[in-house]
Order: structure tokens, then sequence, then C-alpha cells
């Protein structure tokens, strides 16, 4: 709020670079400039990206690039209506821009002083932001994953591994969440709210805390269970390939299945019926030792 308009443009550019990548960008403009990636480039641009198959690395970025397009327009339209029962036409777009921006890029910052407390009760506000929050959340090999799918009309079986494993640990994620926030804060920072404004604020601050920074309650005022709550999610984070950090929900899901395999006495550890290989396993808790230090 106390940025002048080319200051906050200047935060959007930035904000809209880091979604996109570095890796990303670099690469474009090395492709622009007439200049061949190197193999080494490639692999890491697809590690970046969360892509295991070699790759039309054009494809692949202008498809980055679409698609980002493509949601935060979305988001644009959708938020627009409820910015412009408040602001002139153009100050709506404005905000309805900043904000998607934002929300798609996982980066949570906002216009407002006080975050979008003043928007807790608001339906549409609440859906969009967390809609364009899980999807940069997910990463684009998913969305592509899901978007290839949709429009071959093939099963739910017919995902890959990466994607199931994604969806399905954000979903849970996203529901153990709701719950923590639900119950800590019930009768704390949302005391005075309606089922439905409880409701709405538990499901934000759940996808909001793993991956964003937008809050629709006072952070400095939530309760101690929801403070370790919210280190825990804000540690697991987004997922491989996407504008989110952490140490990723594949992560997440191979320690948690990798310690239930343990006690249960099994010698392999399997995912959807596939066995996860010792050494993706030595890498992931290489990975969490290295956070947790």
């Amino acid at each position: 709020t106390h940025f002048t308009f080319l200051g906050q443009l200047i935060i959007l550019f930035l904000i809209q670079i880091g979604g996109l990548g570095i890796m990303t960008i670099s690469s474009a403009f090395a492709i622009m400039l007439g200049q061949k990636l190197s193999l080494k480039s490639e692999n890491m641009m697809q590690s970046v990206v969360g892509e295991s198959n070699k790759v039309n690395m054009i494809n692949l970025i202008k498809n980055i690039v679409i698609v980002t397009i493509i949601f935060e327009f979305l988001g644009v339209l959708q938020m627009y209506p409820t910015f412009h029962k408040l602001y002139p036409n153009l100050k709506a777009i404005y905000f309805s821009i900043f904000h998607s921006v934002s929300a798609f890029c996982n980066a949570g910052f906002c216009l407002y002083e006080d975050s979008l407390v003043g928007f807790h009760a608001n339906f549409n506000i609440n859906f969009i932001i967390t809609f364009l929050i899980i999807i940069g959340g997910i990463g684009f090999p998913v969305i592509a994953d899901l978007a290839k799918n949709i429009f071959k009309k093939r099963t739910i079986k017919r995902l890959s591994l990466h994607t199931k494993i994604v969806i399905s640990a954000t979903f849970f994620l996203i529901i153990l969440g709701m719950i923590g926030f639900y119950i800590a804060e019930y009768n704390n920072e949302m005391k005075d709210f309606s089922f439905s404004e409880r409701i709405y604020t538990s499901y934000f601050q759940s996808v909001t805390t793993r991956t964003a920074g937008f809050n629709t309650i006072d952070n400095a005022n939530l309760a101690k269970r929801s403070s370790f709550l919210s280190i825990i999610l804000m540690f697991i984070g987004a997922s491989p390939g996407s504008t989110g950090g952490g140490i990723k929900t594949t992560a997440f899901v191979v320690v948690f299945v990798s310690v239930f395999a343990m006690f249960r006495g099994n010698r392999d550890v399997n995912i959807f019926k596939r066995r996860v290989s010792d050494e993706i396993i030595r890498r992931v808790m290489a990975l969490v030792a290295i956070s947790i230090s």
C-alpha cells in the first residue's frame, strides 16, 4: 500500500517472472536469441518443470506461458465484478489483474494493508483466489496431464503416477488443514463468524498457508496450535514444477508411505500399485533432512 503505481507494477512484473520460473524465462530468451540449449540446460529445465521425458523445449515453454495466461485471465474475469462494486472501472481491472497474478504465482502479495481480511465472507474472492493458488501450486506437468486426459476423454486410470500423487496429496492436505483450522480457531479468530464464514476462512487458510501467503484472518492472533499447523503446511509446500515452494507434496507422500510401510513390516514402498525405488526414497529423505536442518 506504500508503493507508487510504478512500484506496484515492478512488483507485479517480478512476481510473474518468478511464477514462470527463472529457468523458463532464461531458456526462452536463449531460444529467442537463436542460441541452442545444451543438453545440460535442457535436463536442468526439465527437472525444474518436473518433466522426466525428452520434450521439445520451445513447445514446453510456449505451453507454460499459454497455461499461465489462460488461468490468470480467467481469474481477472471472475474477480472483476467484485472489485467493480468497490472501485471505478480501470482500478477494478488493475486490482483484478494484480491479485490474479499474485494468486496464480503463489506470491501472496496484496494491495490491502490487512491482506484479504475484508473479504473473509466473500465467496467469489475466497473461491477464485484459492482456485488460482491450487492450480499454480500443482505444477505445469499435472495441468498438462489433466488437460490431455480430459480432451482425449481418457479415464482417471490413464493419469500419470505423478499426477495421481499430487492430486491426492493436495486434496488430503487441504481437507486436513481445513479441519485443523476450523477446530483451532472456532472460538478464537472465528468466534464471531457464521458457519459459512468459518468454512470459507478455514478452507482459505488451509490453501494459502502451504504455498501463497494471503490471509482472511489476522495471522498474528492465531492460536498456537494453528501456528504449528501452519508451520507443517508451509514446510510441505506445493508440488514439483509449480509456482510454490516447500519440500513438495510428492516428497511428503513418499516419506509418509515409506514410514507406513516400515511400521507394517513391508520391504517395498508402493504408491498406487507402483513400487517406489530405493534411490528415490534416499533422495527424498536427503531433501527432507536438509530442509529440516
